[in-house]
């Protein structure tokens, strides 16, 4: 099945923008070809303007908190185990002093660093890092992997704290959905939203066999999705047959 997901706000925009930037780091860096390395440090130069909002620090901290206030509500439930329940609450805890110990902006260092800075303006110009524009990054892309995966984990350890927020964020959003199978009917679903309550995040599962691709419009008051089929030569056309699919809501 592939997933899709929808954000309903611009702070879960962003969030999931990150998780896509933090995962992709995690894949490029172990690997030992200076090409990865080279792509992970232009990741995390991504990274670095995404976290550059001003608030994003103060949004998951106060979403830590939120969440930690949920859970604590969950005391006395005998459906509950109080265990598991201290479990999530310890690490709420733990990424929230971590989050909240980082003084100034987040990745503050890095924009100091003139290495990696007269990096970062040339890798917005088409060919901008060929080795005779940058000499020092071509050497540094010639050194053994173990040295260079040494100075990526520490570039990107000031966004370590971050990433495990918002990756347990993300976690915790997404096991609040319940699944319910769907169908659009002609390729087109719209579906009110129940009143008193505030979505976050909308997850579609459908087949790839049925070769179909969603476009998909929320507010807080109605989903609409359309289904579209790709044409040989990339267009979408909206599909007319009904398409079964898996779609979970968020709150």
């Amino acid at each position: 099945m592939i997933l899709y997901e929808y954000p309903f706000n611009e702070r879960i925009r962003t969030y999931l923008r990150l998780q896509q930037l933090f995962d992709r780091l995690g894949q490029l860096m172990p690997r030992p070809d200076a090409m990865d390395h080279h792509f992970a440090l232009t990741t995390l130069f991504e990274v670095m303007e995404v976290a550059s909002r001003s608030e994003l620090k103060s949004d998951v901290l106060k979403d830590l908190e939120r969440q930690k206030q949920v859970y604590n509500s969950y005391r006395g439930n005998p459906a509950i185990s109080e265990k598991a329940l201290d479990g999530v609450i310890a690490q709420l805890d733990t990424h929230f002093e971590a989050l909240n110990a980082i003084n100034g902006k987040l990745g503050q260092s890095l924009t100091e660093n003139d290495f990696l800075m007269s990096i970062r303006s040339r890798a917005v110009i088409p060919g901008g890092t060929c080795e005779f524009d940058l000499p020092a990054y071509h050497a540094w892309q010639h050194r053994d992997s173990a040295s260079r995966l040494d100075d990526l984990t520490r570039w990107t350890a000031p966004f370590a704290s971050l990433s495990q927020a918002v990756g347990l964020l993300i976690q915790m959003l997404r096991e609040s959905g319940s699944k319910q199978k769907v169908m659009a009917v002609q390729g087109q679903l719209q579906q009110n939203l129940p009143q008193g309550r505030s979505f976050q995040l909308l997850r579609l599962r459908i087949d790839p066999s049925l070769g179909i691709t969603p476009e998909i419009s929320c507010n807080r008051l109605v989903v609409v999705i359309r289904m579209m089929q790709q044409l040989p030569d990339g267009k979408l056309q909206a599909c007319t047959e009904d398409v079964p699919f898996e779609m979970s809501l968020c709150a």
